[in-house]
């Protein structure tokens, strides 16, 4: 049986207990599938990033690191907050300088780069955008908001299937107070979900908490075994893209969006999103809020051959 280092992180989040909160196994060299999914499971984080040395297969080359993405239930193939859950903790210990990275996931290589107070950016894939034909009241009666919420504003801003790398549904509502009220039905939730093929369903209203504030939203994920996704830095990128797609500013985009997101479940959060000609960008602080070790069996297979 070994040990290794395991960290509860807070990401775009200042302080602890607030944010989305990550597991990061800063030494994941050597475990097991098997192995990284007990650990996630046993942290119970929404996500935990398990980092490592890249091995180089792809034909591009090797990547600075390599991680890879456990929710308590699956394997993820991409997680923002868990992103920078490493990389704010590994540069807050001087494990790393500022600057930018290569890391390789399951969708690809993304770039990393740190800034000298610490916030962490992580561009993603360049957007896809795809408006759906989808029935409002159904998608209403899934997250437990008044239908004329989501007709209000569905002439101007459509509900779509955005995805820098992990897709979305994205659902705008009228006002804050209507986004508030959800009370989503989590297998209709995951029904629309798997009909979709994405991970969740994000809603969203302009109708924001800070003056500050682009937006303001929540995230619904159950087919990840997460009913609510305090803070979630891939539906921010994907959001991002959507909002340029529709034109949402009208022709005057700001150059960076700031989204909150987690005051709903007690776990206020911040994403600042960057839409660029190369892809997006999104990026946050984050703060250990837990560190220790974690003892890991031998896989059960290692456990026949050594008897």
């Amino acid at each position: 049986m070994e040990t290794r280092r395991a960290l509860l992180v807070d990401a775009f989040a200042a302080e602890p207990l607030a944010g989305n909160a990550a597991g990061v196994v800063p030494d994941a060299e050597g475990l097991s599938d098997g192995q990284m999914a007990a650990v996630a499971a046993e942290l119970g984080a929404s996500e935990t990033a398990f980092l490592t040395a890249d091995d180089g297969a792809a034909d591009d080359g090797a990547a600075d690191d390599r991680l890879r993405y456990f929710s308590p239930t699956t394997e993820v193939d991409l997680c923002g907050h868990a992103t920078i859950a490493t990389y704010g903790t590994l540069f807050a210990e001087g494990a790393i300088d500022g600057g930018e990275r290569t890391v390789r996931t399951n969708v690809g290589d993304i770039t990393v780069a740190v800034d000298d107070d610490g916030t962490v950016w992580m561009r993603q894939q360049a957007p896809s955008v795809e408006v759906v034909d989808v029935d409002l009241e159904r998608v209403a009666a899934a997250l437990g908001v008044d239908p004329a919420a989501l007709r209000d504003v569905g002439a101007d801003l459509p509900v779509a299937v955005a995805s820098t790398g992990l897709p979305f549904l994205v659902v705008p509502v009228n006002f804050l107070e209507r986004l508030g009220e959800a009370d989503p039905d989590d297998d209709a939730v995951e029904r629309l979900s798997e009909e979709f093929d994405v991970a969740g369903v994000y809603a969203f209203t302009f109708d924001a908490l800070d003056a500050d504030s682009t937006l303001h939203g929540r995230a619904f994920v159950p087919s990840l075994g997460i009913s609510e996704d305090p803070v979630t830095g891939t539906a921010s990128g994907a959001v991002g893209g959507y909002l340029r797609h529709v034109d949402a500013f009208e022709g005057d985009e700001p150059d960076e969006l700031r989204f909150e997101q987690g005051h709903f479940v007690d776990r206020p959060g911040h994403v600042r999103v960057r839409v660029e000609a190369e892809g997006v960008r999104v990026g946050g602080q984050a703060t250990v809020a837990l560190d220790g070790e974690i003892r890991i069996p031998d896989d059960e297979e290692d456990e026949i051959i050594e008897a």
